[in-house]
């Protein structure tokens, strides 16, 4: 660095200049690290500012989700307790179902009760026996009724009585069974001509009685069918 001065007398007159030389060497070189401190000090500042700025978004966004975790936690809260209603319910229903499943097992085993008691009826009587519904459905059929015509009774379950390819005129017997299945009181009979299992010629003697359902109505027809040859019955 370079000064001058002017050199006066005691009377205020120029008399020269006075240069005085100043080694500045070091002051530029701390000047000039101060203004590259002060460039990197607001380069420093505007990556905070960014940061800041950074910041306050990923607050708001986390500010966000913990709001939809909020709701979320309300929502899993509010399904839990409707899981809860819901498996008391199932609870409840199962309880019902059990209680239900053992009655049904109840009359399960006194249905099969009744089946062999029915079986045991109908298997000591002399005469073949067939039950029928009110479509001629058949519905029992005795051992005896399949050693007089040949058919065993898992042959016939269900089928159409009138269809059954047995010896017996069983067109001839359509009006006694709808005059059973009418309700009308008493029962019908009526000897046939017929042919059994052995192809053997017999008169067959049917009485068709009507069968209740335990009130004033009929559900089906039973039918006794008997061998009368010779004073058989």
């Amino acid at each position: 660095e370079l000064h001058l001065a002017p050199l006066l007398d005691r009377a205020g007159v120029v008399l020269g200049t006075i240069l005085t030389f100043h080694d500045a060497t070091a002051h530029r070189q701390l000047q000039r690290e101060l203004e590259q401190s002060h460039q990197e000090l607001e380069t420093a500042y505007e990556e905070l500012q960014s940061t800041n700025e950074e910041l306050e978004t990923t607050n708001e966004e986390l500010q966000s989700t913990v709001e939809e975790l909020e709701t979320t936690n309300e929502e899993l809260q509010s399904t839990n307790e409707e899981l809860e209603t819901m498996n008391e319910e199932l609870q409840s229903t199962n309880e019902e179902l059990q209680a239900l499943n053992d009655e049904l097992r109840q009359r399960g085993q006194e249905l099969d009760t009744s089946n062999a008691f029915l079986q045991s009826v109908l298997s000591s009587l002399e005469g073949g026996v067939a039950v029928v519904d009110n479509e001629f459905r058949i519905l029992a059929w005795n051992r005896q009724a399949a050693e007089l015509w040949g058919l065993r009774e898992e042959e016939v379950d269900g089928k159409h009585l009138l269809n059954l390819d047995i010896g017996l005129p069983l067109e001839q017997i359509r009006p006694m069974l709808r005059s059973c299945l009418s309700g009308e009181n008493g029962g019908r009979i009526a000897t046939l001509d017929a042919v059994n299992r052995r192809g053997k010629t017999i008169r067959c003697q049917v009485t068709c009685t009507p069968l209740s359902d335990g009130g004033d109505g009929v559900r089906g027809a039973i039918l006794l069918m008997e061998d009368s040859t010779d004073g058989k019955s």
